[in-house]
């Protein structure tokens, strides 16, 4: 998976610097941390689709810090389905599978090599030795990121769609059920499928997908994976921004390295997995990872919280022409509507989280998008809205409506996206909303609103027909409209950070 906003680029050389690879680790710069592991001695145990910024920061961290504890039957063989996957092969190739991670703090900024991946699979156009690694023996764990909007499911339902182009020959469904039927066949082991992605309940969403098109290619192969393969839940956290070229020149600058692609990311990081893993699984108990029973009360306040944090904030932050996320938290106007929309109306749709306070939560968060040396884009938030908003923000507001909560924010935040699509900022100036899958559809309904606000809530991709037909919602989403339109961005910002709390758009003081 390549990140939105993330496209390959080689700058030239600013100063005299090693290419990155296994031949040049010995000459590194003691301050950045090698792999202290043979790396020929790592299994071939984890295949993972959707070879990103994020996995590189995020799985592959915490593989490579267990082959350095001696953990050598733990190693990934990472792979990508996409035509564009070619950049990632290609800089991956090149630098014997070796990346750079370059963690920024506020205050401080340290970068490591990584050696926990040891092969690359481009499976487009062919994907046999993908569905080979898959179905190999020695293959523990299949392991995913490809995206909110990359799941063959409906939205609105929940339900597995067979006719989504994320179900069609050569997607990365359609490979993983290939795998496991060549493992079937073989009499293969049991393994875990582990989803990484953002998304509720993700890997009940996996399985549902699998057991669907399992059922289309043969019909012993969903019996066989019921009983040979799990599907546990995850929640995963990390900040990572995309890749742009001031890091390649940083890293070139600072140490000396040419990193084709390094990542950037925070410090923290977070990963909560549910401890069902049909097969052996990795020594995650010495990590800093939580195992546990039921991962959903630590997937919603994540969700609802971070993930709808960073929405709130971008599409304002998209229509006032902010390039940065934290100078986007640096606008006041932009931090009081964040601290409202987390405070008033997503913090209360929560059940409580056991050992978790939300106002420490909602603290640290608005701490960590704060980070300036982080350098993350407000365009990559912005992306793929049609994916991520029913997953990060629709549930809030239903929550809400059924309980006669407080709306308004949340239809604020929807009013932006929707401003956002029509691609012209506060000054009147056009520019090119981030990436949508559903983008024409999405676009043309948001010209149609400025006619008919509803005509953007009947996008059934999105919203499903109950939402779409509330009164209450409705209503507030025209006057959020009205505000953004009639009032400008940042005067419509001012009045809902201070709507009173319980408000159903009426109120509008302050």
């Amino acid at each position: 998976m390549m990140d939105t906003a993330e496209r390959l680029c080689f700058p030239s050389k600013m100063v005299d610097s090693t290419p990155l690879s296994s031949a040049t680790l010995a000459s590194l710069p003691a301050e950045v941390r090698p792999p202290d592991y043979d790396r020929a001695a790592l299994q071939r145990s984890i295949v993972h689709i959707g070879v990103g910024g994020f996995h590189r920061a995020h799985l592959a961290t915490y593989v490579d810090e267990l082959c350095r504890a001696g953990h050598h039957e733990w190693g990934i063989v990472g792979s990508g389905v996409l035509d564009h996957d070619a950049a990632m092969a290609e800089a991956l190739g090149a630098q014997d599978t070796l990346f750079t991670v370059i963690e920024r703090g506020p205050s401080d900024t340290s970068t490591s090599i990584v050696g926990s991946m040891i092969d690359y699979i481009h499976a487009a156009p062919n994907p046999e030795p993908l569905i080979d690694a898959i179905a190999a023996p020695t293959t523990q764990i299949v392991s995913l990121t490809v995206t909110e909007g990359g799941y063959p499911v409906d939205d609105a339902t929940g339900a597995f769609d067979p006719e989504s182009p994320n179900a069609s020959d050569g997607s990365a469904f359609a490979l993983i059920v290939a795998g496991l039927q060549r493992r079937m066949l073989a009499d293969g082991p049991p393994l875990s499928i582990v989803s990484c992605d953002n998304i509720m309940s993700n890997g009940d969403v996996t399985e549902r997908v699998t057991l669907g098109l399992a059922a289309e290619r043969n019909d012993d192969l969903p019996i066989w994976i019921e009983t040979n393969v799990s599907f546990p839940n995850s929640m995963v956290d990390r900040i990572t921004p995309a890749t742009s070229d001031s890091d390649r020149a940083w890293l070139e600058t600072t140490h000396q390295i040419t990193d084709r692609w390094p990542v950037v990311c925070e410090p923290f990081r977070q990963w909560v997995i549910e401890d069902d893993f049909a097969g052996a699984r990795p020594p995650f108990e010495d990590l800093d990872i939580i195992l546990t029973d039921d991962v959903r009360p630590y997937e919603h306040m994540k969700l609802q919280l971070l993930n709808a944090g960073h929405s709130c904030l971008a599409y304002p932050g998209g229509l006032l022409a902010i390039e940065f996320v934290h100078d986007a938290m640096a606008d006041p106007d932009i931090l009081r509507f964040v601290e409202a929309y987390l405070n008033e109306e997503a913090k209360r749709s929560l059940h409580p989280v056991a050992g978790l306070d939300f106002d420490e939560y909602i603290a640290m968060l608005l701490e960590r998008f704060a980070n300036p040396n982080i350098g993350d884009q407000v365009a990559r938030l912005c992306s793929d809205g049609s994916g991520k908003l029913p997953k990060f923000v629709l549930p809030t507001l239903r929550t809400n409506l059924a309980n006669d909560g407080p709306i308004d924010k949340a239809a604020m935040l929807l009013a932006s996206w929707c401003e956002y699509l029509r691609g012209i900022d506060h000054a009147g100036e056009p520019f090119e909303p981030a990436h949508d899958p559903l983008f024409d559809e999405v676009r043309a309904a948001a010209d149609r609103s400025v006619a008919d606000p509803a005509a953007f809530l009947a996008v059934e991709a999105v919203f499903d027909p109950d939402l779409a037909a509330n009164d209450r919602l409705r209503t507030a989403f025209g006057q959020a409209l009205d505000a953004l339109r009639n009032e400008g961005v940042r005067s419509a910002l001012q009045r809902y950070a201070g709507v009173a709390s319980g408000g159903h758009g009426e109120d509008r003081s302050g």
